[in-house]
């Protein structure tokens, strides 16, 4: 397990030392000038003596090398850049619309894993019966439905017509229910369909059919079915939880969330490259750590993983 770990760190280095680079020249990519746009966005006209002087203040007139090792060494010390529209700080403006994306995610994960799990347990206790091919049927057929299409219909059925919740903003703990339902209708099919696939697998297993001669309940049997079917959620865990964050910008501009997903298209239409910069950055940062982690949590559920490592290493 420690030697996996440091094998895994070792590569880590020069992988985000090659995201901060791509991340930074994804900038320089950008066809429009942003001392131009931040000039017009500031509602002044951009004459070629004011672009000039603002192309000194952004400090884009220097090498392009040396302005990412400058940027490398304040993102190495937290510091994202400063943006060009609005002169803050990028690391404060991300630190501010984090909580909010990391709550909205937090609720959507909570209601992944509760409705995957109980219908996933559902359908495989009643494989290929009425209620197995209703659920699937049901969840994936609503998982197939886009989420900002989804998100306008729960809108309209219970803001507009039944009132219930409110339509915008992180006014009150009911906010946060719409948004996050939305978000969690194209994840609910996939682990539905993990956790039922890998309990039928470990139904077939030798330590199954020694529990049952045993004498064992059906309910603790199919209990330790589901803990050893984790693996593979495991694993679309560490895929999922990076998704939910990075993927929110839609749901969250549809609400009114003032999350770091609202934060990036408002820096993307007004050309606000360190904002966008560091969004690219910071996200590419949480697959990579979300990714190590559930690999790290599936070698510890299942020992055959760190046997497999360490074989591989020797």
């Amino acid at each position: 397990m420690g030697g996996m770990l440091v094998r895994r760190l070792a590569l880590l280095v020069p992988m985000l030392l090659g995201i901060t680079f791509i991340a930074f020249m994804l900038g320089e990519l950008s066809p429009s000038d942003p001392a131009e746009v931040s000039i017009r966005v500031n509602a002044m006209v951009p004459t070629p003596e004011l672009i000039a002087q603002t192309r000194h203040e952004l400090g884009l007139d220097r090498p392009l090398m040396t302005r990412y090792f400058e940027w490398l060494a304040g993102v190495l010390q937290g510091d994202l850049g400063t943006s060009f529209v609005t002169g803050h700080k990028v690391t404060d403006d991300f630190l501010r619309a984090f909580p909010p994306t990391l709550a909205l995610a937090g609720a959507t994960l909570l209601i992944v894993l509760v409705t995957g799990g109980v219908c996933g347990w559902l359908c495989a206790r009643h494989a290929g019966g009425p209620v197995d091919r209703a659920i699937r049927s049901v969840l994936f057929t609503i998982s197939a439905l886009p989420n900002f299409w989804a998100a306008l219909l729960l809108m309209w059925l219970f803001s507009l017509t039944l009132g219930w919740l409110p339509t915008n903003g992180m006014r009150t703990p009911e906010s946060v229910i719409l948004p996050a339902v939305s978000l969690s209708l194209a994840y609910v099919g996939t682990y539905v369909r993990l956790i039922r696939t890998e309990m039928l697998r470990t139904a077939e297993s030798d330590w199954v059919m020694f529990a049952r001669a045993r004498g064992l309940s059906e309910g603790r049997i199919s209990l330790h079915m589901m803990l050893n079917s984790l693996r593979g959620t495991v694993t679309a865990l560490g895929m999922s939880i990076p998704k939910l964050v990075a993927g929110t910008f839609v749901i969250e501009n549809i609400f009114a969330w003032p999350g770091i997903g609202r934060l990036c298209v408002s820096a993307i239409f007004n050309r606000d490259l360190p904002v966008i910069i560091a969004y690219v950055l910071v996200m590419a940062v949480f697959f990579i750590l979300f990714n190590l982690l559930s690999d790290l949590a599936l070698a510890a559920l299942d020992p055959r993983a760190r046997r497999g490592g360490a074989g591989e290493a020797a």
